[in-house]
């Protein structure tokens, strides 16, 4: 007979267990590859001022604001142009007093420039080309300022600022500072990786094609899916027939290539429970929720094994539940804080065991929002559960929520 333990209890023995994870390596990764999600380990520190040099923010004339001041509507300033300056290699010629260069967007600003005229602000309304021959003076319709539409060397970001801070969840738009600071490679946390091990000689991969008996594994995916979202690494999927013999021989080969082994099914009460036969050195127990009620914990070959239902329901809100804030602060991520909700309509749950019914937002989903209940109780029903935002937790003690009632949820 399992040993029967309440949520808590088995959520601290799970912490317990994986403890070890806490303190994760670092490591070089190339902003060339895949570092979306990763989180960084260490500052990132501009070796350079950004820009680099001083350049136009408009396609225009480069221009001394004092030549310029004068400038209105009826009043025009008239200036020769000397050149072309053009956003590519080089330094441009000084600009000289009473003087303008026509200047692309991003060109460096001539020494002695010190504003650009936009080019609707003159009687050019658009440019033909660059280095136009044709272009010998222009009429300036509006002064500018010194310092308009300049941007200044280190505008942006100073040399040696910190430009993205350690612990940042990496996105597009990080990586993009990094490059235009000329840095290629960023430090960052090596992630929790994570073997998935899907039993039942019943299985068959999704794009298979299932015989009689057998079904479509949704747990490998699923799992695989939410690991990655809580920013952990898929070390080895495997799906293995109910032969404890194979079972076995699967688990050591996830326990020498992962950090922690994640099996589902095998954990019942019944006839053919393969993960407890295979894993006798494992902890199974009876938790006091619904779904997800059989769980094992333990190690397998010197590493941390946590065993979860096959059902699907089961399989996902074990994981939301018992592992991904370890996972998610493992990766320094942030945990998944419960959120307070308000009940759509009431609810009944059968006394001693803690329901996570799903639920969905029927208005603006956060705290005081109200939730309803989607679908049934049922751990198989995982085609509703795509419905769903989150978990309604209700407590143990519970037998009936009134509508209205608040709840904790758990956001999926």
């Amino acid at each position: 007979m399992s040993e029967r333990v309440d949520v808590e209890q088995h959520r601290a023995d799970v912490a317990e267990l994986l403890a070890e994870l806490a303190d994760r390596p670092t490591e070089e990764v190339s902003i060339h590859r895949e570092v979306l999600g990763r989180v960084l380990a260490r500052d990132v520190v501009a070796p350079a001022p950004l820009p680099r040099f001083r350049n136009s923010q408009m396609d225009g004339f480069a221009v001394r604001a004092a030549d310029v001041a004068s400038a209105g509507p009826g009043t025009p300033v008239t200036l020769p142009v000397a050149g072309d300056v053009a956003a590519a290699p080089g330094e441009p010629v000084p600009l000289e007093p009473g003087t303008a260069v026509r200047i692309m967007t991003g060109a460096p600003v001539p020494e002695g420039a010190d504003a650009v005229v936009p080019v609707e602000d003159t009687d050019h309304v658009t440019f033909n080309g660059i280095h136009d021959d044709s272009v010998t003076k222009v009429e300036v319709l509006r002064g500018r300022d010194a310092g308009e539409f300049v941007r200044e060397s280190g505008s942006d970001v100073a040399e040696g600022a910190v430009v993205l801070r350690a612990g940042t969840v990496l996105a597009p738009h990080h990586v993009a500072a990094a490059a235009a600071c000329g840095i290629a490679r960023l430090t960052v946390r090596v992630p929790v990786s994570v073997a998935i091990v899907s039993t039942g000689s019943e299985l068959v991969a999704p794009d298979g094609e299932p015989g009689p008996g057998q079904i479509w594994d949704a747990n490998g995916p699923a799992l695989a899916a939410a690991v990655r979202a809580a920013g952990g690494r898929v070390g080895l999927r495997l799906t293995v027939p109910d032969e404890p013999v194979i079972v076995r021989m699967g688990l050591e080969r996830a326990a020498a290539l992962c950090d922690v082994v994640v099996t589902t099914g095998g954990v019942s009460q019944g006839a053919y429970e393969v993960v407890k036969e295979a894993l006798p050195e494992v902890t199974f127990r009876s938790v006091a929720m619904q779904p997800g009620g059989p769980q094992g914990l333990g190690r397998v070959a010197g590493k941390p094994v946590l065993a979860f239902p096959g059902n699907p329901v089961s399989a996902q809100v074990s994981f939301v539940v018992f592992l991904r804030d370890i996972l998610r602060q493992a990766g320094s991520l942030p945990p998944l804080a419960p959120v307070p909700a308000v009940l759509d309509a009431a609810v009944g749950s059968p006394e001693g065991k803690r329901q996570l019914l799903r639920g969905r937002w029927v208005d603006d989903a956060g705290a005081g929002a109200r939730v309803a209940v989607v679908g049934g109780p049922g751990s198989h029903l995982v085609a509703s559960m795509a419905a769903a935002d989150v978990l309604i937790d209700v407590p143990a003690a519970a037998t009936t929520l009134a509508d209205g009632a608040e709840v904790t949820t758990w956001a999926l």
